[in-house]
């Protein structure tokens, strides 16, 4: 049977010399994996719309084994990304998270707009920066981590100066910074930053500027709480990190 339905390209792997089995992230039925017979022809009309990152509108064969995708058609295909080495390096981190972090068939609008929106707003010239970590801050829900970003982790108190605890999974306040002793010292800056990336909703985002210093603190903090409670190794965040330091040598 037929069926249409709206995703974007989270992977694609060769399959054979001709094939691809690509996964793609849809509105309707959340991750699901394709069989693209011949994406890998140049004058496929399946070559295009099988490309990572790829925004579309996809015809799916559907069986009882792998689905086969049937045809496709390009709504956006997130161009400015695609030419940007260092804006591909972060939405590979984006769609590589998503394929991680999902299940098979298991569909979440919310899920799907996010995924849209972020590319879409990298795409657009915001601070990828930033957009990586929202991305990582809302994701941690899927995960099932629910990081204490309201109140002092330990007694509860939602006023005083915060650091961040991994020990106690969310912020400590300057009353309980004994209870761990490798806490991360954050400027308030950083604080207001991780409480409104895990909450607020992206479609709201404005024009941000974040000085380099408080990046910094953001990413020290999300990363040790990603190694410690989200049991993920992703490739393309090493290679990011790598690229980072590359360009820091520029």
């Amino acid at each position: 049977m037929l069926q249409k339905c709206e995703g974007i390209v989270i992977r694609a792997t060769d399959y054979g010399e001709t094939n691809k089995i690509v996964t793609l992230y849809t509105r309707e039925w959340g991750k699901i994996g394709v069989m693209a017979r011949g994406a890998k022809k140049p004058n496929s009309r399946l070559s295009s719309i099988t490309q990572l990152f790829t925004y579309g509108y996809f015809l799916i064969q559907k069986g009882t084994g792998l689905s086969g995708l049937q045809q496709g058609e390009i709504i956006t295909s997130f161009r400015s990304i695609g030419e940007d080495i260092f804006l591909t390096a972060y939405a590979s981190l984006i769609v590589e998270l998503t394929d991680k972090c999902t299940d098979e068939k298991k569909p979440n609008p919310f899920h799907f707009e996010l995924l849209y929106q972020t590319l879409n707003l990298m795409n657009e010239g915001y601070d990828p920066d930033i957009l990586i970590d929202i991305y990582e801050m809302k994701m941690l829900n899927v995960l099932g981590l629910y990081p204490v970003l309201n109140q002092c982790s330990v007694c509860g108190q939602s006023s005083g100066h915060f650091s961040f605890s991994i020990r106690e999974g969310g912020f400590i306040c300057h009353r309980c910074l004994e209870h761990d002793p490798y806490h991360f010292k954050i400027s308030p800056a950083a604080v207001k930053l991780l409480r409104l990336f895990y909450y607020f909703d992206l479609s709201r985002l404005g024009s941000i500027s974040v000085k380099d210093t408080t990046k910094a603190e953001l990413k020290k903090v999300i990363d040790a709480y990603y190694d410690e409670y989200s049991g993920l190794h992703l490739k393309s965040k090493k290679f990011l990190d790598s690229m980072a330091h590359f360009r820091n040598l520029l």
